[in-house]
């Protein structure tokens, strides 16, 4: 049987308790050298167009066995269903760090339990723009772990050491939210059973600078009343530059009968924008009999009408036809 094998690059980006809280996968670590002052969890860098800076990454085998690594600069982007922070592929197109940083070699072997050091450059070209450029140092294993089974897939890793890089010039903080759309989920029977009611939003960053969202939901009903008024934990903790992301908020114990509207409030330093959407809670038992009574309504109205047409056409008077008076005949004789 023949073998499917699909490339899964799985950007490991967490910090662990390894040298310089470098990024980890247990196999394998990617973290910046540490400077003469101390540790440094990522790299954070700042340049003016047309500079280049130069700095060290190391690469740390934490296994028994060699292992072989492209390396290689990625731009970084926010996954667009939960907002986390991921880099681009080794065949996607880079246009920020991505394109700019070059590792001194593209592919190490590091023995095991070693560690190797590889320098880099970093190019800001003239008119690049201002404010944050994120992005990460990339240790792709070039192995391919096979799965099992008739279509199996092919697992590739990968760590990546994150690069902060802020680019000289204005900066911008943006942000809008947007396509507010709220859907309930209620009970057949009013009463019997929990009410939910799930809020979709379009989180985007307008600006030119990394922002760390704060996010706060409202709900009034009739008359003003206050249904919910928390803060969102699902925002993500790093919204890059241009970066957009669709996110969802569940509300347990929705109203099962009102009418209301909820209001999004997103805000950074710098920045702060409101959207907000009306909602209509009813049972689903309740539209129903509303339905057929309306439906029954109608039939019985209309056979009504019929019946009082019927019955006008019955009592009203027939109209007399009255008969067309003969011409009378000539004999032949009188013709003549």
């Amino acid at each position: 049987m023949r073998k499917l094998y699909v490339l899964l690059l799985g950007l490991v980006l967490a910090w662990q308790a390894t040298p310089a809280h470098a990024a980890d996968n247990g196999s394998w670590s990617v973290y910046p050298v540490a400077s003469k002052v101390a540790a440094r969890p990522s790299f954070y860098l700042s340049a003016d167009p047309g500079q280049t800076l130069t700095d060290k990454v190391a690469v740390q085998n934490r296994t028994g066995r060699p292992l072989t690594f492209r390396l290689y600069a990625a731009d970084a982007y926010n996954t667009p269903r939960d907002g986390g922070f991921a880099v681009r592929t080794l065949k996607e197109r880079m246009r920020g760090v991505g394109a700019w940083a070059k590792p001194a070699k593209s592919r190490i072997t590091v023995p095991a339990h070693r560690t190797v050091t590889v320098p880099f450059t970093l190019h800001v070209p003239e008119g690049a723009e201002p404010g944050d450029h994120p992005g990460a140092l990339v240790a792709l294993d070039e192995k391919i772990d096979p799965g099992s089974g008739r279509f199996a897939l092919g697992v590739q890793r990968a760590v990546g050491a994150r690069v902060y890089l802020r680019v000289g010039g204005p900066t911008l903080p943006a942000l809008s939210v947007g396509q507010l759309h709220i859907s309930h989920h209620q009970p057949l029977v009013p009463g019997l059973g929990d009410s939910t009611a799930t809020i979709s939003y379009t989180l985007r960053n307008t600006g030119n600078v990394t922002l760390h969202p704060k996010v706060e939901l409202k709900a009034r009903g009739l008359f003003g009343r206050t249904l919910l008024d928390r803060e969102l934990t699902g925002a993500p903790s790093e919204l890059l530059p241009g970066q957009r992301v669709r996110l969802t908020e569940t509300w347990r114990g929705a109203p099962q009968l009102d009418r209301g509207e909820v209001t999004l409030t997103v805000s950074a330093p710098g920045t702060r924008q409101s959207a907000g959407a009306a909602f209509l809670a009813l049972p689903w038992l309740v539209v129903t009999l509303v339905f057929v009574a309306g439906a029954a309504t109608g039939v019985l109205l209309v056979r009504a009408r019929r019946g009082r047409v019927r019955r006008s056409a019955r009592g009203r008077p027939s109209p007399r036809v009255r008969p067309t008076p003969s011409r009378p005949r000539s004999s032949p004789s009188a013709r003549r």
